[in-house]
């Protein structure tokens, strides 16, 4: 393994019975970044990271994680790595200094105390430390579950939906401090259904459909693949076919319309496009607008359309 990647798998494959999970998955992950896993439920985010957290044996393929082959070295691999799963492992009946000071002795971290200081005070939870953990709300066990994963200070953190169903300001708590890991060198694989999540801290994203990777780059690069999103307001909808069509010619995309509005979006894939050239062309034709509009892509309009795009030309493949 190349010293510049914390995790690098070749050809991943895990099977449950009949289920083929993964089906050869290809990862690279750089050192000291943050790295995206996007993709649909039953994609295999979740069966990625526990093989790759030693938890489940890949069936065939390899990884190097943290330096260390995957089977061969999977005690030490886990002396590397933390991981924060979906549920927490907090004991209710301890404090949260408790918990984090038992976690502490568990890794056999030195001078625990001052790292439990450190990382409640970090994660916004001083006030309540010598409050049992299960008085804390959702959000607070989160944070909590999170601090203690980094009581020894791994070099790859996993991250599986870790701010699922957290409100606002506990969900600015987390994405601060895994932009603060990152600065200090830790690598962070995150998996998340939120897609302003992944666009805000991660470098690269990995979207990964049926047990594969199927696109990866930033999230400017996987923007680029989708385009634009032009929409137009007009005044009545008799012309909404005509509007229609103008924006058929301009982007080469498949329109779509929002009667109720008086509306027809589409997404752009000519990246020349302009609003100035969308409003000229439609008052050429004749178009009367109320409204118009030409939006950047969002990883949403990747999510859906690259994973669109893949199972359509899967069940192509499928009917040939």
């Amino acid at each position: 393994m190349t010293s510049t990647y914390a995790v690098l798998s070749e050809g991943l494959e895990k099977r449950f019975g009949e289920v083929h999970a993964l089906r050869g998955l290809d990862l690279a992950v750089a050192e000291g970044t943050v790295c995206g896993v996007l993709g649909p439920n039953g994609a295999g985010k979740t069966t990625a990271v526990r093989l790759l957290t030693t938890l489940l044996r890949p069936d065939a393929g390899s990884a190097r994680v943290a330096g260390h082959d995957l089977v061969r070295e999977a005690a030490a691999v886990r002396s590397r790595i933390a991981v924060t799963g979906q549920d927490t492992s907090i004991d209710g009946d301890l404090t949260g200094r408790q918990n984090l000071q038992l976690f502490g002795r568990l890794h056999r971290v030195r001078g625990p105390a001052g790292r439990t200081t450190e990382l409640l005070d970090r994660f916004g939870l001083t006030e309540a430390a010598d409050r049992p953990a299960a008085t804390y709300s959702g959000g607070m066990r989160r944070r909590l579950d999170l601090a203690a994963s980094l009581i020894r200070r791994p070099d790859v953190l996993f991250l599986d939906e870790p701010t699922t169903g957290l409100d606002p300001a506990s969900r600015n708590l987390i994405w601060d401090a895994v932009r603060g890991l990152a600065a200090e060198g830790t690598t962070v694989l995150l998996t998340t259904q939120y897609l302003e999540e992944a666009d805000r801290l991660a470098g690269d994203i990995v979207l990964v459909d049926r047990g594969r990777v199927a696109h990866t780059g930033s999230p400017a690069q996987l923007k680029a693949l989708v385009g634009a999103h032009a929409e137009v307001v007009v005044a009545h909808p008799d012309v909404l076919t005509k509007a229609a069509a103008v924006l058929d010619r301009l982007t080469g995309g498949q329109p779509s319309f929002d009667h109720d509005r008086n509306a027809v979006g589409v997404v752009s894939k000519d990246p020349t496009l302009t609003l100035p050239l969308l409003v000229r062309a439609l008052d050429s034709a004749g178009v009367p607008l109320l409204d118009a509009s030409l939006r950047p892509p969002t990883l949403d309009d990747v999510f859906l359309r690259l994973t669109e795009t893949d199972t359509t030309d899967e069940v192509k493949e499928r009917a040939a």
